[in-house]
């Protein structure tokens, strides 16, 4: 990887060229948008913010949102355990009582 001299001067970056400049869509990378604000991986530069990771982070924030995200919580649900005895009684049961309908 070469160093950026466009928009994150004096950073690696896997789109710039031998001679600094950006090969990436447009000439640039894009700049944070409001989601990232709080990102550790958020770097100011030339007055304004941009990603250490993604030349274009709007394009990440999809679904559940950016997979290299620091600011946001990973909520884990709880899965609740079936004994297989009782819930193949309770099939049992739930087809006979269809059946005597």
């Amino acid at each position: 990887m070469n160093i950026c001299q466009i928009v994150r001067k004096g950073i690696r970056c896997q789109f710039a060229k031998r001679d600094g400049k950006c090969d990436y869509m447009g000439g640039r990378c894009h700049p944070v948008v409001i989601e990232c604000s709080e990102c550790e991986n958020v770097g100011t530069f030339n007055n304004e913010m941009y990603c250490k990771i993604y030349m274009s982070p709007d394009a990440k924030w999809f679904g559940d949102g950016c997979p290299m995200c620091t600011n946001k919580k990973v909520v884990v649900k709880e899965v609740q355990k079936i004994n297989p005895l009782k819930a193949s009684k309770r099939a049992a049961k739930a087809r006979k009582a269809s059946k005597e309908k």
